[in-house]
């Protein structure tokens, strides 16, 4: 499993199942689903949103390996 798949793990957890998640950032359950399968990573919009809703609990360089990319640009 992989970190990213971790964090969307919890993300699921926070929000108390995969279709709570999918209301909750406005994207469909089988989104949520492809996240958690590894078979696709979550949109930099949906990473800001989901780390606002969690208040920072998790992050969106955690959600969205384009952002974390970011964090290693100097």
């Amino acid at each position: 499993m992989t970190a990213s798949q971790k964090s969307y793990k919890r993300l699921v957890a926070h929000f108390g199942g995969q279709q709570k998640t999918a209301a909750a950032l406005g994207c469909t359950q089988p989104s949520v689903w492809a996240w958690l399968q590894g078979n696709a990573h979550m949109s930099a919009v949906l990473a800001l949103k989901a780390e606002k809703l969690t208040n920072g609990e998790i992050s969106s360089s955690e959600l969205c390996p384009a952002l974390a990319s970011l964090e290693d640009v100097e």
